[in-house]
């Protein structure tokens, strides 16, 4: 027990710390993260998303025009009618020609950031055309492909996926490589899921059969709900006369999660924030005895009717759903909707078959590699090559250990990173090795010639390895994907580079020599 010195515990604790957390990896043995294999290891998918970034400057235009016609009313300006026009502009005829000066106020005041570039008559009053400046659009666009970027890579995190690849290329595409995907049909229906969620009446006043054969009433539209025979599975559309007012949007939810009704089906309760559920309050409390429609991306899931005026802001979807539909929808709802809609222009699928034979050609050339360097060191540096070869091992173990705690992900660009460690690892060895024979040469004891080696190596050592980790941290923080993978196993190879060759082969040393009597080192 003398020899179990403190220093000596520590490194067979980090060396059965590391195999603990790659045991799971090979064996089940207990349950604990793997190593997660990356796109180009396990298969998976590799899409390109376009995003219909203009919806989100019409959708805004939209808003003004909402919003401007609120203030008109408030202000007791009647207008003709106010549409949204090609190349970002607004059309707005407001009645009598001595309201001029008012609505040019309430613009200057309240909409600052629309231009005015022409005004003129119309018959019965004047017509002022606003325009969104260019650099307001580009913001706007910018702002939506960032926001659909976050939208998807919270839709992405909730499904599941470990280690996605999620960034933006160019003004309007997002790249998505998603890693070990079981279903890709499921992973696409999620996220090309608009998620735009509306509360709105149901306008059962008018002539539902009227508005299909001919035209809905001003302020209304049909929508149609999905329904399917459980004995068939026919789907048919129900229609529903909808009004087109929203009275409550699904951008003040705070939860969406999956529940059973009394019947044991799935369905999904949703829960508002203060100010959604003051709204709720008020829309249910206005509207008894009326239906109420809940839209999901113009699609009625249900149209409950009001039977009393309904406090806390809680509501509950129900359409029918299948338990894996029902989670789905609660995670588009929960990730928040996307603020343009995105579509599919690049998809490839890596299959399991490639992906296991790029593991098994990486994994060959790691052991071929390996197996060589090992063989070289035993028969150049005999009894040392030997320590140098097991510090080699330990230091593969360290890497994959710190793999699987970290929950990095491996790719085939990690494979090479750790086969350049091992070729590091050696290099600081060859570097001791031949340190320690000048040290004999020069007459000292084998003790002496090693601790003098090792502490005219380090130096060395540490200033090629320093710098190396350098451009591994810089390659991890500006890189993507695969590029990565390397990076992070570079950086905990040098690290267990160090850790092996400073410490740990050091140390077995003076284990060796500490009562070792003869004059001479086999090296």
């Amino acid at each position: 027990m003398k020899h179990l010195t403190f220093k000596r515990i520590l490194i067979l604790g980090i060396i059965a710390t590391a195999v603990v957390c790659l045991l799971p990896t090979f064996v089940d043995v207990w349950p604990h993260k793997k190593i997660n294999l990356g796109l180009d290891l396990q298969g998976g998918m590799h899409l390109v998303l376009e995003v219909q970034n203009e919806k989100a400057v019409e959708a805004e235009l939209e808003r003004t025009i909402s919003e401007l016609k609120k203030d008109l009313r408030s202000e007791g300006i009647k207008h003709l009618g106010i549409t949204r026009e090609a190349k970002n502009k607004i059309l707005a005829k407001i009645s009598g020609p001595e309201n001029k000066a008012a609505v040019e106020k309430l613009l200057a005041d309240d909409y600052p950031n629309l231009e005015i570039p022409a005004t003129g008559t119309v018959e019965g009053g004047i017509s002022f055309t606003l325009r969104l400046p260019d650099d307001e659009a580009d913001t706007l666009k910018k702002l939506a492909t960032e926001q659909a970027l976050e939208t998807i890579r919270n839709r992405i995190d909730e499904f599941g996926v470990s280690e996605p690849d999620i960034r933006i290329q160019g003004d309007d595409r997002i790249l998505l490589q998603l890693p070990g995907i079981q279903d890709p049909d499921r992973a696409k229906d999620l996220i090309g899921k608009t998620a735009q969620l509306t509360f709105q009446i149901v306008n059962d006043e008018a002539d539902l059969n009227s508005a299909l054969s001919g035209t809905p009433p001003v302020g209304s539209e049909i929508l149609y709900q999905k329904r399917e025979d459980s004995t068939t599975g026919a789907e048919t559309l129900v229609p529903f006369l909808i009004k087109k007012q929203v009275l409550l949007d699904g951008s003040l939810l705070t939860n969406a999660r999956v529940e059973f009704d009394q019947y044991q089906q799935p369905q999904v309760g949703i829960e508002f924030n203060r100010k959604g559920a003051r709204i709720f309050d008020r829309i249910t409390a206005q509207n008894v005895n009326k239906r109420l429609a809940i839209v999901l991306d113009n699609t009625v899931y249900s149209a409950p009717n009001i039977n009393e005026r309904i406090a806390g802001g809680k509501a509950v979807i129900s359409g029918q759903f299948t338990l894996e539909e029902a989670k789905d929808l609660a995670i588009a709802l929960r990730a928040g909707s996307l603020p343009a809609p995105v579509k599919i222009i690049e998809e490839r699928t890596v299959g399991p078959t490639l992906g296991a034979d790029s593991v098994y050609m990486g994994l060959l050339s790691m052991i071929v590699g390996g197996v060589l360097v090992i063989i070289f060191m035993a028969i150049y540096y005999k009894a040392a090559g030997l320590i140098a070869d097991l510090a080699l091992i330990v230091n593969i173990i360290l890497i994959g250990g710190a793999l699987a705690a970290f929950e990095a992900t491996l790719t085939l660009p990690g494979i090479a990173g750790i086969i350049l460690t091992i070729g590091m690892a050696v290099d600081a060895n060859v570097i001791i090795f031949e340190r320690i024979r000048e040290e004999l040469g020069s007459g000292k004891t084998p003790l002496a010639a090693v601790h003098a080696g090792y502490e005219r190596a380090t130096l060395t050592i540490l200033d090629a390895n320093v710098t190396t980790l350098i451009a591994a941290v810089v390659l991890f923080q500006f890189g993507t994907g695969p590029i990565k993978g390397f990076a992070w196993t570079l950086g905990m190879g040098i690290l267990a580079s160090l850790f092996t060759a400073l410490v740990l082969s050091k140390s077995i040393y003076d284990l060796v020599l500490q009562n070792k009597k003869t004059s001479t080192l086999s090296i």
